[in-house]
Parts: structure tokens; C-alpha cells; sequence
């Protein structure tokens, strides 16, 4: 495994190397003036060629290029043409609320999706599955924005039952940056009140963020688990007497497990890179708005910097996700 593992990352070098060289293609190919975009359009000739030439942005795209690739290599993304800090500093800052927000959306997704998955596959055709079905079918349905905006006036503004936009509330004190999970590091600070504050905020964008992951998994696991359910060493668990419980627990859901991690993998990284629409209007301060306002103001470097950071999560997911193979499924070797 060990082997596979070191093949695993030095192919992983290769796929970042092509998501940061297509990013830089992509970005550069907009008509379009970052200089303009970032001092705006009353600055004068002299101020935007200054600015060009302080940023690189005078030079040939392929000498752009091989300049950021050398200095990557030193772990140094540049420094961004709108905020003018260091791109591994904004990164830094605006991760981790990013990653607390998916974190909580798949647990949402996990705790919503497995159960009505498995209900629906045991009550194929009866009324529970087809709760569950239509359930999955308007959870993937629905637009985000609309749920967002749809939760916020009901839980939020009517009923009061839970806080709304932001990580905290107004007169509660961020607890000392460790981690940068609010969560962890309010629990790290021994400060009670702001964890559960923060915990508070996150039900109602996690949930939001989560309905979508949680009706594709819902119809995963059916189906999965339904294909499952029809072979012949399922029937021979229940002729030799082991109870239902156990046959679903131990021998189905660990044969169906393969494809629900596989979509599993592939939402978290969807969810981690995608929470555009809920972190807006949640006034969250998460790498989605980041990217949203980089892209916006042309700022070149931002934007090959969270494309970065996306390509590195998914890559690591999966990587994750096909080591989990061999953990429920012993047949699978890594050799």
C-alpha cells in the first residue's frame, strides 16, 4: 500500500500541474485588463503601466507563467492584485470557515441520506420508500439559493429558532485563531458560549449546503443496497438464522458501501469548493466569496490559487476514498 500511496502522489504533482496550467490559460485568455479592473477606470496611463510592471503583468504569458511555477515550487502563490496580500495568507483566512461549513454539510448528508437510503431499499414500493424517493427528488431539484433564502425567513426571521447570517453573533467574541474552525477553536479556548453559538450558525448553512448530498445519497444507498439485497450470500445469512439487523449491518451495507464512497468523495470535494451561493447569503467569509470576488476583479493570481487548492482537494479525497476501498472490501489489493 505504502507503494501505491508514494505512485498515488507523484501522479498527484501531474494533475496539479495541469489544473494550475489550465487555470493560467483560462484566466488569461478574458479580454480583459486586470490593471483596470483592480485601480479602476479613472487611473491614468502611467499608474496602470506601473501597476503592470510591479505585478509581472508586462511580460510574455509564457515568462508569466514560468515565473509563477518557479515560485510555487518555493510554496509561494504570489501575492493577490486586489487585496495585495500574500495569496497562501488570504487562503489561510478564508479555508477553514470553507472547510467547518462542508465538514458539518456531510454530516447533515450522511445523517439524512444513509437512514432514508436504507428504508427506502428494505420498503421497496411501499410508502416509506416512496417518501424517500420524492424526497430525493426534490432534494435535487431544488436550487440552493431558494432554500437558503426559503430557511433563512422561516427558521430565522418567523420562528426565531435559529441565528442568522455569519459566523457568530454580533456581540460574541471570536475565541484566539488555532485552527481557524470556530468551533474547535472555541472548544480549544474552554469557551462554552461561543461554541454553542457557533454551532448554532452552522445548522441552518449546513443543512442548506447538505440537501443536495443528502438526496444523492439517499438514492445511492438504494439502490446499492437493493442490488445487494438480491444475492445469493444475503439469502444464505438469513437461511442460517443471523438476524435482520445483522444482515443489513454487516454483510449488505459493507458490500454496498463501494459506490456510496465513491459519490461520497466526490461531493465533499464538490461541497468544499462550491458553497458560492450559500456562503453569500450567509454572509459566510468562506473561500467561495473569495473566489467569487477575485474572479470579478480580474485578480489572476487569487484565482489560480483557490483553483489549486481545489484541484489538491479532490485529488486528496479520492485518494482517501480508493485507500477506504480495501478497508471495507478485503478482495481490493493495493500491491
Amino acid at each position: 500500500m505504502l507503494v501505491y500511496v508514494v505512485r498515488r502522489l507523484a501522479l498527484m504533482v501531474f494533475v496539479l500541474w495541469g489544473v494550475t496550467l489550465a487555470a493560467f490559460v483560462i484566466s488569461h485568455a478574458l479580454p480583459a485588463d486586470p490593471a483596470a479592473a483592480a485601480l479602476g477606470n479613472n487611473a491614468r496611463e502611467e499608474q496602470l503601466q506601473a501597476f503592470r510592471v510591479r505585478n509581472g503583468l508586462d511580460r510574455p504569458l509564457a515568462a508569466q507563467y514560468g515565473l509563477y511555477m518557479e515560485k510555487l515550487a518555493q510554496g509561494d502563490m504570489g501575492a493577490s492584485l486586489r487585496t495585495q496580500n500574500a495569496i497562501v495568507a488570504d487562503l489561510r483566512q478564508f479555508f477553514p470557515a470553507t472547510l467547518e461549513l462542508t465538514l458539518v454539510a456531510v454530516v447533515f448528508a450522511l445523517l439524512i441520506g444513509l437512514p432514508l437510503g436504507v428504508v427506502a431499499a428494505l420498503t421497496q414500493g411501499r410508502p416509506p420508500d416512496l417518501l424517500a424517493r420524492t424526497f430525493a427528488l426534490l432534494g435535487g431539484a431544488t436550487p440552493v439559493y431558494w432554500l437558503a433564502i426559503l430557511a433563512l425567513s422561516v427558521f430565522h426571521e418567523r420562528l426565531g429558532w435559529l441565528p442568522g447570517p455569519g459566523r457568530l453573533d454580533a456581540y460574541s467574541l471570536a475565541p484566539p485563531v488555532q485552527t481557524g474552525l470556530v468551533t474547535v477553536d472555541a472548544l480549544l479556548a474552554g469557551d462554552r458560549e461561543v461554541f454553542v453559538d457557533a454551532v448554532r450558525h452552522l445548522i441552518l448553512p449546513g443543512l442548506v449546503l447538505g440537501m443536495y448530498s443528502a438526496a444523492l445519497l439517499t438514492r445511492m444507498t438504494r439502490s446499492a443496497l437493493l442490488e445487494v439485497l438480491g444475492q445469493d450470500y444475503i439469502r444464505t445469512a438469513r437461511a442460517k438464522g443471523l438476524t435482520r439487523a445483522r444482515v443489513i449491518g454487516q454483510h449488505a451495507m459493507r458490500n454496498a458501501s463501494l459506490p456510496i464512497l465513491t459519490v461520497l468523495g466526490s461531493l465533499f470535494g464538490s461541497l468544499l469548493t462550491g458553497a458560492v451561493l450559500t456562503e453569500t447569503i450567509f454572509s459566510w467569509p468562506g473561500i467561495g466569496g473569495y473566489a467569487t470576488t477575485s474572479a470579478i476583479s480580474l485578480d489572476f493570481p487569487a484565482v489560480m490559487g483557490v483553483t489549486l487548492i481545489a484541484g489538491l482537494a479532490y485529488s486528496v479525497v479520492n485518494l482517501l476514498v480508493d485507500l477506504l476501498y480495501a478497508f471495507f472490501d478485503p478482495r481490493i489489493s493495493f500491491s
